[in-house]
């Protein structure tokens, strides 16, 4: 996890709660397997789902991972 500390830096406290649980219930996966998707290229949604199957149940998770997606996506300011 050591590799993806400078992203997790861009997360609000409350997104970095939870890391190892699921985010996607319906299809058990984890919150930060939905976050190395994104930092590994996935910058939308969809490309989120084709990724890790999240978001493609009932999508209650939809909100958070357009969260995830709005934060570290978002250029360095260094």
């Amino acid at each position: 996890m050591n590799e993806y500390a400078h992203h997790l830096d861009k997360l609000p406290a409350i997104l970095k709660k939870g890391l190892g649980r699921d985010l996607c219930t319906c299809n058990g996966v984890v919150k930060m397997d939905v976050i190395k998707a994104i930092i590994d290229g996935a910058t939308t949604i969809e490309e989120v789902r084709r990724e890790t199957y999240a978001s493609t149940g009932i999508g209650c998770c939809a909100q958070q991972i357009e969260r995830l997606i709005e934060c570290l996506c978002e250029p360095d300011t260094e």
